[in-house]
């Protein structure tokens, strides 16, 4: 059952958590579905439909944001089912990818003869590109210009398999990078944000690289088994004479290998990750971003040194992934779990692993990373996202072996309070950013 079309309001459920447990100063105001054209209900109710990550956290954003990148969400997910489906002969899909930024100009613009699941924002374009026509210029010149970009690049990348980890960085950059340095200069054209956070580059593209590059190594089974290879041959060749063969039982300890190197690559991008949401001022700006990526490194601990991602999908806890959606509303808090999950990777790094060394230097980075921040919240006696009492209850919270602390009982006192029908809500939710990362 699709969780999200029967709740109606996820961010409703999504900022009562916070408020309950002291995220956010007020509840955030739902939407006013009564008061918005026909068109823009639409266009949510699409956005409920598709999204498995980010349909609570985009409904909570402030202000006009919100609107901006739901659009913004839909353009992107329409040409992302155009490049998804196998159906469509590459003669043809090659130069819709390339025009697709034109297909927003176009009023009756659409595509029906697609099979993937997401169909109805291509067969219903003409919806979506009304409501991206009534953005502010601003905007507009965002998602265009990413649309464009993102278009050209999966266009060619489109018969191309992964061959060097500097193209596994360019498939990436195509597919997310773009995506967060889109999102980026939306925050700051929205005001919310400063400007700076739309202009550095560097730390947006890492921002989407951390999120596909877990994607992509959680995914391996589902992935070989529709013939899609996403790891990089540079990596896997090491260990095996084809992708498919490191699910070979036999294999699997070369597997690992291969595994705990692009767990490796991509926990090189936490640093910039840090850097990026110290920058953030908004609230809702913040909670947009800390969640998804403190669900990655969540899922890349799981992950490492772990051969059931070759058995099928590793995956984190449900009342583990509420937690984390509860608690990452600070930086001090995404500091200290960023901080615990570096600790249990460390704690499983094999001696003779090939990429051992590698494994230790960024999670030593990341360590010290976390702790300097803290050090540096508590000595200002503010700053970021807490004081020094926040700190250190936070660092409290996440110590030890795992998330199920004393603020579990105290989440399920509330959910108690609330009733069966907020728990299975917030199960459904948590489970949805399970499902996308």
């Amino acid at each position: 059952m699709d969780i999200l079309r029967s709740l109606g309001h996820p961010e409703e459920v999504f900022n009562l958590i916070k408020f309950k447990l002291g995220g956010c100063k007020s509840v955030m105001p739902s939407l006013d579905l009564v008061s918005m054209a026909p068109s823009l209900r639409t266009c949510y109710r699409y956005l409920n439909q598709t999204s498995r990550s980010f349909a609570a956290v985009i409904q909570a954003l402030d202000g006009e944001l919100r609107d901006a990148v739901c659009i913004f969400y839909l353009v992107l997910r329409a040409l992302d089912t155009v490049e998804d489906d196998m159906t469509i002969p590459s003669a043809a899909k090659v130069p819709m990818l390339r025009d697709f930024h034109s297909f927003l100009y176009q009023h009756e613009w659409s595509y029906s003869l697609s099979n993937e699941k997401d169909r109805q924002v291509l067969e219903d374009f003409p919806t979506i590109s009304l409501e991206f026509r009534k953005l502010a210029k601003i905007y507009r010149d965002v998602i265009g210009d990413i649309c464009q970009r993102m278009g050209a690049g999966m266009a060619e990348v489109l018969q191309k398999k992964v061959g060097s980890m500097q193209e596994w960085d360019q498939y990436c950059h195509y597919v997310a990078g773009l995506v967060g340095i889109g999102l980026s200069r939306l925050f700051a054209a929205s005001g919310l944000e400063d400007v700076v956070v739309g202009e550095d580059v560097a730390l947006a593209n890492s921002m989407g690289l951390f999120l596909q590059k877990t994607n992509i190594i959680r995914d391996y089974l589902e992935d070989t088994r529709d013939r899609r290879e996403f790891w990089p041959q540079e990596a896997w060749s090491k260990y095996a004479g084809s992708l498919s063969d490191l699910a070979r039982p036999e294999n699997l300890c070369a597997a690992v290998g291969c595994l705990n190197e692009l767990v490796t690559n991509a926990l090189g991008h936490v640093p910039d990750v840090l850097t990026y949401l110290s920058r953030l001022r908004n609230q809702s700006v913040f909670n947009f971003c800390a969640i998804p990526q403190v669900m990655a490194i969540a899922t890349l601990s799981a992950c490492y040194n772990n051969p059931a991602v070759f058995g099928g999908v590793v995956k984190i806890r449900k009342g583990q992934a509420v937690t984390l959606m509860m608690d990452a509303t600070s930086l001090a808090s995404v500091r200290a779990m960023m901080l615990q999950y570096a600790q249990e990777i460390q704690r499983c790094i094999p001696p003779d692993d090939p990429s051992a060394t590698q494994t230790r230097d960024i999670v030593l980075r990341i360590k010290a990373m976390s702790r300097a921040g803290a050090s540096s919240s508590s000595s200002s006696g503010g700053g970021d996202s807490g004081d020094a009492q926040e700190e250190e209850e936070v660092n409290g919270r996440h110590q030890g072996t795992g998330f199920m602390s004393p603020l579990s009982l105290t989440m399920g006192m509330v959910l108690a309070a609330l009733g069966w029908q907020y728990w299975a809500t917030v199960q459904g939710v948590a489970a949805k950013y399970l499902q996308g990362l």
